[in-house]
C-alpha cells in the first residue's frame, strides 16, 4: 500500500460482499486502483438462496463489462407474481412487463452466483482481495485509518471503508461506542433447491415448473411464503417470512427444521406444504430478521473511516432493496472520490458529501420494508376481495427509476456548498 496521504489515494475495503466488491470495482473504474480488500471467509463458496437487485442497481451491472451476458442464463425470468390467500386461493397478478419497458429489466437470483460472477470480475480488473484476513479494531488519525487483523498486524490508508455486515467493528469507531442488532419479531425460512422430478407431473406442483420460471406469493396473518422457480423450472427457491421472538445476541442464522415451518403452515395451501416437504433439510435455513436504530453518521469523527451496506444501514426483505442500496452506496462513493481527484488530503470533503448524497434516501427506502411488510400480514381481507392491487408490491420510480451515479454527479457540489455553509467542511 501506498504510505497514507501521499498520492495516489490509498483505501482499504473491509469485506467482500456486493457493498465492498461494488465499492471496489466502482473506484477501480474511476482510476483510483491503489486500494486492497480484505474478507474474513477464506473462501466464498456459492451460498445462499434468491436475491433481488431492483433496475436502480442492475444498471449498474451493465458498466461491468460482459457480466449481464455472464448473468443472463442463471437469473429468474417470470415478469409476473400470482397472489394468493394462505388457503390458495388466487387474488390478483402484478405484471411487471410495463416497468421493465420503462426502467430496465429486475435481477433476481442466486445469491450465491450471481456473487461469483461479480468476485470473479473483480478479480479480471486486478482488484487485490485477501481472504481468510479478520479485522479486530478499526482506528484513525486525522491524516489516516486503519486496522488491526487476528493476527495483529496493522494497515493503514487514506480512507478504510467497512463493508463487512451489521456486526461491522467500525460501527463502535463511528458510534463511540458498541452497539448490538435487536429481533425485528420477525424471522424467515429459506432454501433453493433443484426441483424433484415428481414436481413436473404432480398436479398439485407442475404449474410451478412446467411452463418456464414462474413466481408465486401466499398471503395470511402474520406470514407471507413466497416461491420462485428458476432456470426453466429446473430450480426452486422459496422464503416464508413469520412472527419469532427467538434472542439473537450470539447468532442469527440456523439451520431450519421442517416439522417447525409445516406447523406453521399447517392449514396452508397444499401447494405450499409440498414445497416444504420437498425442501432438503440441509438446504433449509432460518434467519432471524434483525434491526439496528438509524444512526446519526456513517463516517466516523476524522472523517477516514465510512460505513457502507448492511453495516450502516441494515433492510428488511420486503423493501427488496438491501443489496441495491449496498451497490448505490459504492458507486457515489466513487464518484465522490474521483471529484477531489484522488488527493488524501480532500478525503473528508468527499466522505461528508457522500454521506450528504446517501443518508436521506436509504433511510426512506428504509421504511418501504417495513410498509410492505404491514401490508401483507396485517392485510384486510375484506378491502383486499374488492380491491385485489392492494397487495401489489409498491414499484416506485424515484427507488427504482434511478441512476446513483449521474445523481451523485449532479449534486456533488450543491451538496458540498450546503456543508460549507453549515460549517461541517
Amino acid at each position: 500500500m501506498t504510505p497514507p496521504s501521499s498520492p495516489p489515494l490509498s483505501i482499504i475495503i473491509i469485506g467482500a460482499g456486493f457493498a465492498g466488491l461494488t465499492a471496489a470495482i466502482e473506484c477501480h473504474r474511476k482510476g483510483l486502483t491503489n486500494l486492497v480488500l480484505f474478507e474474513k471467509s477464506p473462501s466464498l463458496s456459492p451460498l445462499g438462496d434468491i436475491i433481488s437487485f431492483g433496475q436502480n442497481s442492475s444498471r449498474i451491472f451493465t458498466n461491468w463489462g460482459n457480466l449481464p451476458d455472464l448473468l443472463s442464463p442463471i437469473i429468474h425470468k417470470a415478469d409476473q407474481v400470482h397472489f394468493h390467500d394462505s388457503s390458495g386461493r388466487f387474488v390478483t397478478t402484478q405484471s411487471f412487463k410495463e416497468e421493465h419497458l420503462a426502467w430496465g429489466e429486475r435481477i433476481n437470483g442466486h445469491r450465491g452466483e450471481i456473487h461469483s460472477l461479480v468476485y470473479s470480475h473483480a478479480l479480471s480488473l486486478g482488484i487485490p482481495i485477501r481472504l481468510g484476513v479478520t479485522v479486530t479494531k478499526y482506528f484513525e488519525t486525522p491524516s489516516h485509518a486503519g486496522v488491526v487483523t487476528s493476527s495483529g498486524e496493522a494497515h493503514t490508508a487514506d480512507l478504510v471503508i467497512a463493508a463487512e455486515g451489521v456486526r461491522s467493528k467500525a460501527r463502535t469507531l463511528i458510534l463511540g461506542e458498541e452497539d448490538h442488532p435487536l429481533p425485528s419479531g420477525y424471522a424467515v425460512f429459506r432454501s433453493w433447491f433443484p426441483t424433484p422430478p415428481s414436481f413436473f407431473s404432480s398436479p398439485l406442483t407442475s404449474h410451478l415448473v412446467s411452463r418456464g420460471d414462474t413466481h408465486n406469493a401466499w398471503i395470511g396473518t402474520d406470514v407471507h411464503f413466497i416461491a420462485a422457480s428458476i432456470k426453466n423450472g429446473k430450480e426452486i427457491s422459496w422464503v416464508c417470512t413469520h412472527v419469532d421472538t427467538s434472542d439473537i445476541s450470539e447468532s442469527w442464522q440456523f439451520p431450519g427444521s421442517k416439522p417447525a415451518a409445516l406447523s406453521l403452515l399447517q392449514n396452508w395451501d397444499p401447494v405450499v406444504k409440498e414445497l416444504v416437504k420437498a425442501t432438503p433439510e440441509e438446504r433449509l435455513f432460518d434467519y432471524k430478521l434483525v434491526f439496528r436504530d438509524p444512526l446519526p453518521t456513517f463516517v466516523s469523527p476524522e472523517g477516514r473511516t465510512i460505513l457502507v451496506g448492511d453495516a450502516a444501514h441494515p433492510f428488511l426483505p420486503t423493501s427488496i432493496q438491501g443489496a441495491s442500496q449496498a451497490m448505490e452506496d459504492g458507486v457515489v462513493l466513487a464518484v465522490c472520490l474521483d471529484r477531489i481527484k484522488g488527493d488524501g488530503t480532500k478525503v473528508k470533503e468527499a466522505v461528508r458529501v457522500w454521506e450528504g448524497l446517501r443518508y436521506e434516501r436509504v433511510h426512506r427506502v428504509q421504511k418501504t420494508g417495513v410498509r410492505t411488510r404491514e401490508q401483507w400480514h396485517k392485510a384486510d381481507w375484506d378491502v383486499i376481495w374488492k380491491e385485489p392491487e392492494v397487495l401489489h408490491l409498491k414499484r416506485e420510480g424515484w427507488i427504482l427509476d434511478f441512476d446513483s451515479e449521474r445523481d451523485a454527479e449532479e449534486r456533488y457540489e450543491r451538496v458540498r456548498e450546503g456543508l460549507v455553509k453549515e460549517g461541517r467542511l
